[in-house]
């Protein structure tokens, strides 16, 4: 990967991630700034990654070859009115930020933004992310590249080849993890109403999920109506199961969701 200034303005979880995933690549921690409002936040930074940290988000900016937004959406007009005196022509930035467009960002900057959208996940956490990415065609191709590697750094990424396809990924990827949350949680409820402790229940549900997602990652060849078709003996438990699923619309509810989760990141476009 290219070494390149990086400043992450703002220094929340997604900024933390990707600044851990950077560095158990071997990317210089000199030549990252994390951006903090809060000082003991920044010390704290300094201490824990060894990266540079300050509170100033404009001459950090004025250092950077790369500017990371990663404040909140509420907070991006804020942020970005402030710096109208940095010089963004030659600098990569990449927003994390939800519901802001591209057009909409260089707007609040009073500058055109070579810029690429990303919409993460907080699987990056773990560094088993999955990033959508929007750039356009003004972004170089060596930009593209640069900040797919820096998502690379926590997890899997994608390409959208128009701006409203980001939506799509927050429905796909950046909600996702919230459905299989919900889903593991009722399963946990319902096992631990049959008589298994709290600690049982959870593992009983966690590892089955973990086993699953890896045979579906060790096995990319087989569809997934296929997996589960192998775990389905006609007239057996799971069979029944999977027609109460089907009784009652998985399918439909599943899309009905993701399609709500897309509305209202049309609806978020129009806020900020």
């Amino acid at each position: 990967m290219e070494q390149r200034t990086i400043a992450f303005l703002g220094a929340g979880n997604m900024a933390r991630s990707i600044i851990t995933g950077l560095l158990q690549s071997g990317y210089p921690a000199d030549k990252i700034i994390a951006v903090d409002r809060t000082p003991e936040t920044s010390a704290a930074f300094r201490e824990t990654y060894g990266v540079n940290a300050n509170e100033n988000a404009v001459e950090t900016a004025k250092q950077a070859d790369v500017v990371v937004l990663a404040v909140k959406p509420q907070d991006m007009a804020t942020l970005l009115s402030s710096m109208q005196d940095v010089d963004w022509s030659n600098k990569l930035v990449v927003s994390i930020a939800a519901g802001i467009s591209v057009a909409r960002l260089s707007e609040m900057a009073g500058a055109p933004l070579k810029l690429v959208r990303v919409m993460p996940n907080t699987p990056s956490l773990v560094s088993e992310g999955m990033s959508g990415l929007y750039a356009p065609n003004s972004v170089s191709e060596d930009d593209r590249t640069f900040a797919g590697e820096l998502l690379q750094a926590v997890g899997k990424v994608c390409w959208v080849s128009e701006e409203a396809g980001i939506n799509a990924v927050i429905a796909a990827a950046g909600s996702a993890p919230a459905y299989f949350f919900r889903f593991m949680e009722a399963m946990q409820a319902e096992a631990e109403r049959q008589g298994f402790d709290k600690a049982t229940a959870r593992l009983l549900v966690q590892q089955s999920a973990l086993g699953a997602a890896k045979m579906v990652v060790a096995n990319p060849d087989i569809e997934l109506a296929t997996l589960r078709e192998q775990v389905t003996s006609k007239g057996g438990t799971t069979a029944e199961a999977l027609n109460v699923f089907n009784n009652n619309q998985l399918s439909e509810t599943v899309a009905e969701a993701m399609q709500a989760a897309v509305r209202r990141a049309e609806e978020m476009e129009t806020l900020f």
